[in-house]
């Protein structure tokens, strides 16, 4: 369900999760009455926003827009990768933050780390072409904030029935207050991957971690194996 932002936010908000403002829309309705989605834009999330394709990641396909204009340009790129538009309110001053997790019925949270961008905003480019952007391991957070995030980060794991392992990302806006702003249910896992790096901040080795999945696939095996099935 979290390969659909959509519905991942919908169940992020069933269990009382903080979130930026949100609306979604089908692409058909958005060839069709263009000026009435950017209107309902205008009047739930408002500017500036970003718009993303609901079921892809890496930043493909999303655009920041500080206007009409920029809005519609970023509405029809977004329609080119998937038939669900996502509108989410920008965070003034974000600080955007992330927390791995790793378990099955009882996940924990690693310490948390912060990601500056060397963009706008952490787009493609620089996730993956431009070396610009600074990861700060582990994130400088005020009293009680880390707390607070590896709750929210464990909670997000539960709210989506998540197993094994994920990485939530989440804003801090201006005011301090975490809001999650996704789930990865298949984080980057190379040696250089936020994951690993934070749980090795946290004191799990890379090989310790890879040992810990292993053994929380086959309790999760064995879990699906006790399940009685109609003959």
């Amino acid at each position: 369900v979290s390969m659909d932002k959509t519905i991942m936010k919908r169940l992020f908000e069933e269990a009382g999760l903080p979130t930026v403002p949100w609306q979604w829309y089908l692409r058909s309705r958005w060839e069709k009455d263009q000026d009435q989605v950017l209107e309902a834009v205008e009047e739930t999330v408002g500017y500036p926003c970003f718009v993303k394709p609901a079921n892809l990641g890496s930043s493909v396909g999303i655009s920041r827009a500080d206007s009409r204009e920029a809005l519609r340009s970023a509405l029809t790129l977004a329609a080119e990768y998937d038939r669900k538009l996502l509108v989410e309110k920008a965070v003034a001053r974000a600080r955007e933050i992330e927390v791995s997790v790793l378990g099955n019925d009882e996940p924990q949270a690693s310490l948390p780390g912060e990601i500056r961008p060397g963009s706008d905003f952490y787009d493609y480019e620089a996730k993956y072409l431009k070396n610009t952007s600074e990861l700060i391991i582990p994130a400088r957070l005020g009293d009680g904030q880390t707390e607070a995030v590896q709750r929210l980060a464990i909670a997000a794991f539960q709210a989506v029935d998540c197993c094994g392992m994920a990485r939530v990302d989440f804003f801090i806006d201006g005011n301090g207050k975490p809001l999650v702003n996704e789930i990865n249910t298949i984080p980057g896992f190379t040696r250089i991957s936020m994951y690993p790096k934070l749980w090795e901040a946290s004191g799990l080795s890379f090989r310790e971690l890879l040992d810990e999945l292993i053994a929380l696939a086959l309790e999760r095996h064995e879990e699906k194996g006790r399940i009685k099935t109609g003959r």
